[in-house]
């Protein structure tokens, strides 16, 4: 059973990332690239799946852990019965460099006594579908261990390990004021081994990178500490080559424990990555905004039919979905799914969300390029020809399509940005139609999607459900936070939605999203919510919830997509972006709150 997923750390070199445990096991590693196949898999299934562990010997040994500031450099301290020991783990970034391989660094520094550490190596290529061929190089005092398997190899330099069985083993021991160095390099096996990594000037090199690039946000006063760790995820999240925004860092995570509510989130997603952009212009990363206006030009460049809610890191467009038969599952969780179905989707709320961020470029970042306005105008040429058309919405619902109130909103939020960029920004278009566009959408959304009975905005035309898609409202300039019909629509998510004190996206035993099962608390909802409360005048609300959410954090941070708010444990992938940029949205909202009250 792998550990509780808020348990794991994360290291990452803005390509792809490695997840481990509190106990020294990296159960998680799909190198070069965030979407790329599993080396170690254990994360879905067990030691089986691939793992590389090291910690201390003694089975009693205690460790705390910590990043190193502003960075994802891992330090974990032990303390043994023989003494103390300190494990630097990091994924040097800011290299420059822009070759395949990948690297993995595990220092080990001796603070007190002597300690011994062992280490245990399973090699799983392929989502854990290929045993490797494993072969000692290297020389007795600077061993080289060397796996190959089809277009996969990796070479670990560092104490000597011996097979035993299908895994590879070892001990060595590190006295007070000694260092042990353990380099993992992942490369094309076609390559030659590549040469060893410089560790100090890594570590020096990743440091100064993480530090210098947050160093670059502005501050709202207002939860600093935990918006400073979401900007980091952000960018850790965002391929630094294409500038594509993953949604997560893991695959098939469950929503539901135990359920098949499993998806990947390895791909960029129009939307998530649209928020994630506008959460780091307001804190004045604009590089960030600029390059990820060059991956959307580039990612949905063709025919405006054609464009799609998600794309690959690169902007690929066959994301194919198919279930991983060498992965039993988290916990035993299946299908372990790689892909997504959803890519085929069509969910026109992304019209809204793609011209709500580029507005945000053209307004709080840089001027648009030759492309950027001539792909707004075909994407709103597109958005027009689609009106009248049912789409799977936000929640990507396998179900039938329907009319989505959030979906109509955000085709209004289209338009609005359209007539905003003709008005205010002296951009050519056909601006008296999308007027009258945006009225007529307008007018539709009072008349079907909103219930003067219930006194709310409802799920979708003829639906008296609840939605907390609704929360983004306000958020993209339709209603104020404090209209009426706003204030009605959150008494109607509080009534319906809540689960001991958190919000659920929707009500699944309506049946609606086409999949079995239950699934937690939505942690990004309940931020929309926290945000809000704190824009229409609710600050103690806001302030009590965002606290209580804050708490579900693990002790670095992370959170996950969903949480159980009965047992507190974190559900579906990890690390999030949508989780952390709400937290981002939310804790701006109540620092802008605290200074209109003062």
């Amino acid at each position: 059973m792998p550990a509780p997923i808020e348990d794991y750390a994360i290291i990452g070199d803005c390509r792809t990332t490695a997840m481990l445990d509190s106990g020294g096991s990296m159960d998680w590693y799909c190198p070069p690239r965030f979407d790329a196949a599993s080396v170690f898999g254990a994360l879905l299934g067990g030691p089986e799946q691939g793992r590389w562990l090291l910690r201390p010997d003694d089975a009693e040994a205690l460790g705390t852990r910590r990043y190193d500031g502003d960075t994802f450099t891992l330090v974990s301290r032990w303390a043994c019965a023989d003494g103390e020991v300190e494990v630097t783990e990091l994924m040097p970034t800011g290299s420059g460099r822009h070759d395949a391989r990948s690297d993995v660094i595990r220092r080990v520094r001796g603070l007190s006594g002597t300690v011994t550490m062992r280490q245990e190596l399973r090699v799983r290529f392929d989502y854990a579908a290929t045993l490797p061929w494993m072969r000692q190089l290297g020389t007795p005092d600077a061993p080289a261990l060397v796996a190959v398997a089809g277009p996969d190899a990796l070479v670990l330099r560092g104490p000597r390990l011996t097979a035993r069985g299908r895994a590879h083993h070892g001990s060595f021991a590190v006295a007070a004021g000694e260092t042990v160095d353990l380099r993992l390099t992942w490369f094309p096996s076609h390559l030659d081994v590549p040469e060893p990594l410089d560790v100090d000037g890594a570590i020096e090199t990743t440091r100064a990178w993480w530090t210098d690039w947050i160093d670059g946000a502005t501050w709202h006063g207002a939860y600093d500490d935990a918006v400073r760790r979401s900007l980091l995820v952000l960018r850790l999240l965002t391929h630094e080559d294409t500038g594509g925004v993953v949604a997560a860092a893991t695959t098939s995570l469950p929503e539901e424990f135990g359920g098949s509510r499993n998806w990947d989130y390895r791909y960029v997603w129009l939307r998530d990555a649209s928020l994630t952009l506008q959460a780091l212009l307001r804190h004045g990363l604009v590089a960030e905004a600029e390059h990820w206006r060059s991956w959307l030009v580039r990612a949905v460049a063709g025919d405006p039919a054609d464009v799609q809610i998600m794309y690959g890191v690169a902007g690929e467009r066959r994301l194919p979905e198919w279930q991983v038969g060498d992965l039993p599952g988290y916990g035993g969780a299946s299908p372990v799914r790689v892909g997504n179905a959803a890519a085929e989707q069509f969910q026109s709320d992304v019209f809204g969300e793609v011209l709500t961020a580029l507005d945000a470029v053209r307004h709080d970042g840089s001027d648009d390029d030759r492309f950027a306005w001539p792909l707004q105008r075909a994407l709103l040429g597109e958005a027009e020809r689609r009106l009248d058309r049912a789409d799977s919405g936000i929640w990507e619902i396998r179900g039938a399509e329907r009319h989505f109130t959030h979906s109509r909103v955000m085709l209004w939020a289209a338009f609005d940005r359209a007539v905003c960029a003709v008005e205010q920004d002296g951009r050519d278009g056909p601006v008296e139609l999308w007027r009258d566009i945006r009225s007529t959408l307008a007018e539709r959304i009072e008349r079907t999607g909103f219930d003067p009975g219930l006194g709310s905005y409802v799920q979708s035309e003829g639906s008296g459900e609840a939605d907390a898609a609704l929360l983004q409202l306000p958020q993209v300039g339709y209603v104020a936070a404090d209209d009426p019909r706003m204030l009605g629509t959150v008494a109607h998510l509080e009534r319906t939605l809540m689960r001991g004190g958190l919000l659920r996206r929707y009500r699944t035993e309506a049946e609606i999203d086409g999949v079995e099962g239950d699934e937690n608390a939505f942690v990004a909802c309940s931020f929309w919510l926290v945000e809000q409360y704190a824009r229409s005048g609710r600050l103690a609300d806001a302030e009590q919830l965002m606290e209580r959410l804050l708490a579900f954090a693990n002790d670095l941070g992370l959170l996950s997509e969903q949480v159980d708010p009965a047992t507190g444990r974190q559900a579906g992938n990890t690390p999030q972006a949508l989780s952390h940029l709400a937290l981002v949205r939310a804790a701006d909202a109540i620092g802008d709150a605290r200074r209109r009250t003062a």
